[in-house]
């Protein structure tokens, strides 16, 4: 864990690096899958370092394929640093396993953050803009990653499409486009969702600040996981409510036991269920399930952001909480911030049993959300361009998340853990705690190499 996320100086000695810049973006095609199998058998040790692979002909009958497409193949791994080619020897496996240990269960403390953690957070965002720096520090996309150019063409057609150009207040619900679709993308995880369920706002913040507007009064208390993620942290400053931490797993979030715990301390519930930030744990269905039940049977409120659940590198989307979801008690937050356009500011909230209160909370603070925006994301998320772009960042990011954990296999000490999450954006590591990354931070911004 890094700085950012740092709520006390437990975490002195952790760091999260975010995974988020471009390697190399490309389609998803034949050549790929295959690199993609092969690459897989050697991450799993089918194929051991220093192992000769089969011939570029043995691949070309193997998988039924072309020679050229096996000398793609072949070339996705070298660049991808599975393998090497050597003169009259072939193809040998270069490919080191990752053999840190995993950092334990994260153990929390009623210490609050101070001034210093909070001013670091803002010193952070105010040096986004220096180009100079290699930024691993904040969870946002390289524009490289990004459908720019065909977000820039959306904007335009809806300028020209809409009533007064755009200029015109959006209903208060949202964009209804771009509710349908939201709730037509949940039934990847069979969400029961209609458009009229679903509430757009101005991100994942905004859907959790308007949650907490509804659900919270001055004083209660809100468990959450350790570390949680600063952003959270000044939200429920703001409103002066309590945060109680619970033991956390790095990849498996909360345990139901430790919840259940604390039942009788909480007012509220608020996780990050899939990919969390800063851990990037991934909670088991089971899990979800049973917190889900827990808290309906005392009438507790869930806020789950799911703000990097799309961005998961198996082969389908984990399942939210609000999948388990019976009593319309679990506020579902999303946005595509971390997707695809960050400063659009376009989020949702499914509110369950909560919507009319929401509805009214955000036409308080909001009036409206912002019209030109929704119109656009909305017209990029029709004909599957969404799903397409989806699809080449996930690879993308998996690919970057793979590189890194090498790196730090290879320059960092012994002892150093890793926790390398199956996705989201980011990488928990613990170093040794004679080390403080604060100071390592600084040391790096000095440098102007890389902040973490």
């Amino acid at each position: 864990m890094n700085y950012l996320q740092s709520n006390n100086n437990r975490y002195r000695h952790h760091f999260c690096i975010f995974a988020k810049y471009r390697i190399n973006m490309k389609r998803e095609i034949l050549y790929q899958k295959i690199a993609g199998t092969i690459a897989w058998q050697i991450k799993t040790g089918i194929w051991k370092a220093g192992e000769k692979l089969p011939s570029l002909r043995t691949i070309s009958n193997e998988y039924g394929v072309s020679l050229n497409t096996a000398i793609q193949v072949y070339y996705e791994l070298e660049k991808e640093g599975f393998i090497i080619s050597r003169p009259k020897s072939g193809y040998i496996v270069n490919y080191k396993p990752l053999n840190l240990s995993a950092p334990a269960t994260t153990q929390p403390s009623a210490q609050s953050p101070g001034k210093e953690e909070a001013d670091l957070i803002m010193e952070v965002y105010h040096s986004i803009e220096d180009s100079s720096i290699t930024r691993f520090s904040l969870g946002i996309p390289e524009d490289v990653l990004l459908p720019i150019a065909k977000l820039n063409k959306e904007l335009t057609k809806a300028m020209y499409s809409l009533p007064g150009n755009g200029t015109r207040y959006e209903d208060p619900q949202g964009n209804i486009r771009l509710r349908n679709y939201i709730a037509r993308f949940a039934y990847s995880w069979n969400g029961n969702l209609t458009e009229d369920d679903i509430v757009t706002t101005t991100g994942v913040t905004n859907s959790i600040s308007l949650a907490l507007s509804v659900i919270a009064q001055r004083g209660d208390t809100i468990a959450v996981e350790s570390p949680v993620y600063f952003g959270i942290l000044q939200l429920a400053n703001s409103m002066e409510l309590h945060v109680l931490e619970l033991p956390t797993n790095p990849v498996t979030g909360i345990e139901p036991d430790a919840l259940r715990k604390v039942l009788p301390q909480i007012n509220l519930c608020l996780l990050i269920s899939n990919f969390s930030n800063p851990l990037g744990s991934c909670m088991p269905d089971e899990h979800k399930k049973e917190i889900v039940q827990m808290l309906a049977e005392h009438n507790i409120p869930l806020i789950e952001d799911d703000l990097y659940g799309d961005v998961f590198f198996g082969h389908s989307r984990p399942k939210p909480c609000k999948a388990f979801d019976e009593k319309g008690l679990v506020l579902w937050c999303g946005s595509v911030s971390k997707t695809l356009a960050p400063g659009y500011r376009v989020g949702w909230i499914a509110p369950g049993k909560f919507k009319d209160a929401i509805i009214r909370q955000k036409h308080i603070h909001l009036i409206s959300t912002p019209t030109l925006n929704q119109e656009a994301i909305a017209n990029f998320m029709e004909n599957g361009r969404y799903e397409n772009h989806l699809r080449k960042l996930r690879h993308e990011l998996h690919s970057n998340s793979l590189h890194l954990a090498q790196a730090i296999t290879d320059y960092f000490p012994e002892d150093t853990k890793i926790i390398t999450p199956q996705g989201g954006f980011m990488l928990w590591v613990e170093l040794n705690k004679k080390i403080d990354t604060t100071e390592l931070y600084y040391k790096g911004i000095f440098s102007k190499c890389s902040s973490f």
